[in-house]
């Protein structure tokens, strides 16, 4: 049977929990080694560029390892961390109180320094119920523990105590109340996404399911009505049905699969549809018995693809409004590319008729428009009939 080997990641959790609890273990031993480090105690050499060897005194270096020693347990117990800080550094405050005044002072202000900066942290990492009752706790230890030992300015050192350990626990929480509001940002933002990629593809499936079925159901009738009397022109409407119905089919293919399609995975390789699709329309809409005059002007060039799809999906939703409400037999389709976008035009001297209703048709091409920073009007012609323009702007950038 073979042996299980720890993976890395593991190993090195397994590390790290022992590090830092023998760093724990250690905290009576080095707490007694402050208190009994004098004046004259142990040194440390420290080398400098210059070959000389000065000195850091271990009953400086003792009382900050007190502190420092349980720093690790910060990330996953913030609150007992800070508490083995907070009695380490009361301890060694009231076991040095033989010691001079400006050691005193010196080891106060270093420890509770220390202190003051990890309950910060505490308050970046943690909610207001947690680090409002640790700084209470800090400032009335700080506070006290200015008292215990005989070191002179004992009042100055309490009084400093108070605008440290708010100060601390202000610029902890302002940090946590800025991570917060970038989480809410961005999740937001994952919301505002979400929504706007819905819309899309809601807007996707009006246009090409109206469409479509709009020109199967005049086939339909069509075929239906000459059926019997003239059979070529029903065997043209039911080929126009079941290659519109395939078309459809194909359109609603590609857009559950971008549904169903998970993150990550590869977009699908159809083309997106765009101006140079327009004929298609322009035909569908011919086997519907409205004849198009399709007119493109001014110098064609690279479009965006959102571009090239709101266009197609402004004149593709008209044509199809024109074919099931205006009730006439031709209307005339105009695209022209100008320096600063796409202005598309298509007229009808039908019926008209005011806007409104129940149809989400009108709705959706100014979405579109408006969501490329473009214009969109859609109304009745003074002359009669129905008009329906779009500008789509083109970054030049």
């Amino acid at each position: 049977m073979e042996a299980v080997v720890p993976r890395p990641r593991v190993v090195a959790r397994r590390v790290r929990t022992v590090l830092i609890w023998s760093a724990v273990a250690l905290l009576p031993a080095v707490v007694l080694l402050a208190s009994t480090s004098g004046m004259g105690g142990p040194v440390l050499p420290v080398p400098t560029p210059d070959g000389s060897l000065p000195v850091l005194p271990v009953r400086y270096l003792a009382p900050l390892l007190a502190v420092l020693l349980p720093v690790g347990m910060l990330r996953r117990r913030p609150l007992l961390a800070l508490g083995l800080m907070l009695a380490g550094a009361s301890l060694v405050t009231a076991t040095t109180n033989a010691w001079d005044e400006g050691y005193l002072a010196a080891v106060w202000y270093l420890q509770f320094l220390v202190v003051d900066v990890m309950l910060g942290v505490v308050a970046a990492r943690g909610p207001r119920r947690v680090s409002v009752p640790a700084a209470g706790m800090v400032l009335l230890v700080q506070v006290a523990a200015a008292f215990v030992n005989s070191a002179s300015n004992a009042l100055d050192r309490a009084t400093l105590s108070v605008p440290a350990v708010l100060a601390a626990w202000v610029v902890g929480n302002s940090v946590l109340a800025r991570r917060r509001h970038a989480e809410q940002f961005r999740a937001h933002a994952a919301t505002d996404a979400v929504t706007a990629e819905r819309l899309r593809i809601a807007r996707d499936l009006h246009d090409v399911v109206a469409h479509s079925i709009g020109v199967i159901a005049i086939q339909a009738g069509v075929g239906a009505r000459v059926i019997d009397s003239q059979p070529a022109q029903a065997r043209a409407a039911l080929a126009t049905i079941e290659t519109t119905s395939r078309e459809t089919l194909a359109g609603l293919r590609r857009t559950l699969g971008a549904l169903r399609r998970p993150d990550g995975a590869a977009a699908a390789l159809d083309p997106t549809p765009g101006l140079s699709d327009l004929d298609r329309l322009v035909g569908a809409a011919a086997d519907a018995g409205v004849r198009v005059t399709l007119t493109v002007g001014g110098e064609p060039g690279p479009l965006p693809t959102e571009v090239e799809l709101a266009a197609y999906r402004i004149v593709q939703e008209a044509l199809t409004n024109v074919v099931r409400h205006a009730r006439v037999r031709e209307c005339r389709v105009t695209v022209r590319h100008a320096s600063g976008g796409v202005h598309v035009e298509v007229l009808d001297d039908g019926r008209g008729g005011p806007l409104g209703g129940d149809g989400h048709g009108i709705v959706g091409m100014r979405e579109r428009a408006t969501l490329l920073g473009g214009r969109f009007t859609a109304g009745p012609r003074p002359e009669g009939g129905f008009r329906v323009a779009a500008v789509l702007p083109v970054d030049p950038r």
